[in-house]
């Protein structure tokens, strides 16, 4: 079986374009930062929403990469990357990397990396090809990998783990300049086999007793939902049904923060929020977009507006606002909430702002100014106002409604507010039945909704006490007005990593799912929603 990979969608890849008889790829900058600011961890895209491809046994596949501008990369991976918060996680692979006559070929083979935000491939070489603009073939043969410019042979590698999966996932992009892909072929080798597939959540399908569905038994105007990612919800079916079955409601992970859309200056990568969008809508569920002004998760151009003089603010704001236009307006009648300013507070639980970039922008009137750009932008998105420790009453939640109402008053639209209900301690962070309700009075008799936006618990306690709280904070919501919505942060613990104080990589074990099955803190949840 030959495959036409030219034929095949690359709607949701972004930096690729179809064109006449060919792809044309263009550099995207993509890259994820850290916390503070720092790093940048660069972030290439895959063909994740459209075709992959799935082989049993030897396979070949052949690409012509021609008008080269700086740099042409391609890499065929097994899996996705996990994205985290601040890293991703390389899955075993091949990246090949044309750079004049200069091939860089880089083999991951999964394994962990004592960098996660710096990975190394498992094997590193250059070769100098004789045409760059000659046929590339990357061939799996027997336990060989072999490499072959030209009908040359440039490399040939023990396969090792290389490919274990069966699956080929594909990518395109530049890291500084452009070229086209005149022709892309896949073929089964020697007997084997080789189809192409589509994304598990295609055939993913809403459970009648799943938590969504006794929840509207019981309300049915409440939403349950949960962060996604489009990796595991494209090549995970475990993941797929777990969430499609489950959940009404989804907030991007990560794809709508500002560095997936906007990685350089009124450059727009918009795919892959589409493709959970499209998904979305596909499966009848509400969309909670996450998020505008924020502290982190900024691209470097955002991050590095210049503030020093009247002048340089009023550019910066303009450049601000452009963003807020452009991102809400693309999204328009798509999604139904928004976080319009996330984490606004000091990381040390007090009630000091963040001084970040919209900080020094617009003041402390940012969270105002921006209300009103979304509001101009799409008026019927419901605005949130989401923060972290403000689950209790205290100061921080003084703060927090105090800010929305006060934003309010100088002419914004904020319609209520999303706490996190992250729970990393159940001795410093639990919830309580009496606290949660009196939150949600204060909230509801100032006039604003409330939504649990990120809850997520630690099973440091055990699992039964993590259950408990999961149902405790679930239950409180449910039975108040005020609350109208419900998120966990995360599906399934397969893609729950985090780097410790150490920069050693940790498995997290605090959301509803393990490894496709369901946990207590699910069941407990159901018997919350009388499942």
């Amino acid at each position: 079986m030959i495959v036409d990979l030219i034929d095949e969608d690359w709607q949701h890849t972004p930096g690729v374009a179809s064109d006449s008889g060919g792809l044309q790829v263009t550099a995207t900058a993509r890259s994820i930062v850290d916390q503070d600011g720092g790093g940048g961890q660069p972030n290439p895209p895959l063909n994740l929403a459209g075709t992959h491809l799935v082989a049993d046994g030897d396979f070949s596949l052949s690409a012509s990469l021609t008008d080269v501008i700086a740099d042409a990369s391609w890499t065929v991976f097994d899996s996705p990357p996990v994205i985290a918060d601040e890293f991703r996680l390389e899955p075993s692979g091949l990246r090949l990397t044309l750079l004049d006559d200069d091939l860089e070929i880089a083999v991951f083979d999964g394994s962990p990396q004592e960098d996660v935000t710096s990975p190394r491939p498992a094997h590193e070489e250059h070769v100098t090809v004789r045409d760059p603009e000659a046929t590339l073939v990357v061939r799996r043969s027997g336990d060989t990998l072999e490499i072959e410019s030209g009908g040359e042979t440039v490399s040939s590698l023990p396969l090792g783990a290389v490919f274990e999966s069966g699956k080929l996932w594909l990518g395109l992009s530049s890291e500084g300049g452009s070229f086209r892909v005149g022709s892309f072929t896949a073929t089964a080798l020697d007997g084997g086999t080789l189809t192409t597939a589509e994304p598990a959540v295609v055939q993913a399908e809403q459970e009648p007793d799943g938590l969504q569905a006794l929840a509207s038994q019981k309300r049915p105007d409440f939403t349950i939902g949960a962060a996604v990612a489009l990796g595991p919800l494209a090549s995970d079916p475990d993941y797929a049904r777990e969430f499609v079955g489950n959940f009404g409601a989804l907030t991007p992970e990560n794809a709508m923060k500002p560095q997936f859309l906007s990685p350089q200056q009124a450059v727009y990568t918009f795919e892959e929020a589409d493709a959970i969008i499209a998904i979305a809508e596909s499966k009848d569920l509400a969309v909670h977009g996450h998020t505008i002004a924020f502290t982190e998760a900024m691209p470097r151009w955002m991050q590095e507006l210049p503030t020093g003089t009247e002048w340089e603010r009023r550019a910066s704001a303009e450049a601000l606002l452009d963003y807020i236009t452009t991102v809400v307006t693309h999204f328009k009648g798509r999604i139904d909430s928004l976080d319009v300013v996330n984490e606004p507070f000091d990381v040390d639980q007090g009630t000091s702002y963040q001084q970040n970039i919209w900080y020094r922008v617009f003041g402390p009137g940012y969270p105002a100014v921006v209300s009103q750009a979304v509001y101009e932008a799409d008026p019927d998105v419901k605005q949130f106002i989401n923060e972290n420790g403000a689950d209790v009453p205290g100061y921080r939640q003084d703060a927090l409604l105090k800010l929305a109402l006060d934003t309010n008053a100088q002419g914004g639209h904020i319609y209520g507010v999303g706490l996190q209900a992250h729970v990393y301690d159940l001795e410093t962070d639990a919830i309580s039945t009496e606290d949660l309700t009196e939150t949600l009075e204060n909230f509801g008799d100032a006039g604003l909704r409330v939504r649990i936006s990120e809850n997520d618990v630690t099973d440091g306690e055990g699992v039964d006490a993590q259950a408990e709280q999961y149902a405790t904070v679930l239950e409180t919501c449910m039975r108040s007005p005020t609350c109208v919505s419900y998120t966990t942060w995360g599906v399934d613990n397969r893609y729950n990593w985090w780097v410790d104080d150490d920069g050693e990589l940790q498995q997290g074990r605090d959301f509803l799912f393990t490894d496709g099955e369901t946990t207590p803190a699910y069941d407990a949840m159901r018997r919350v929603l009388g499942g």
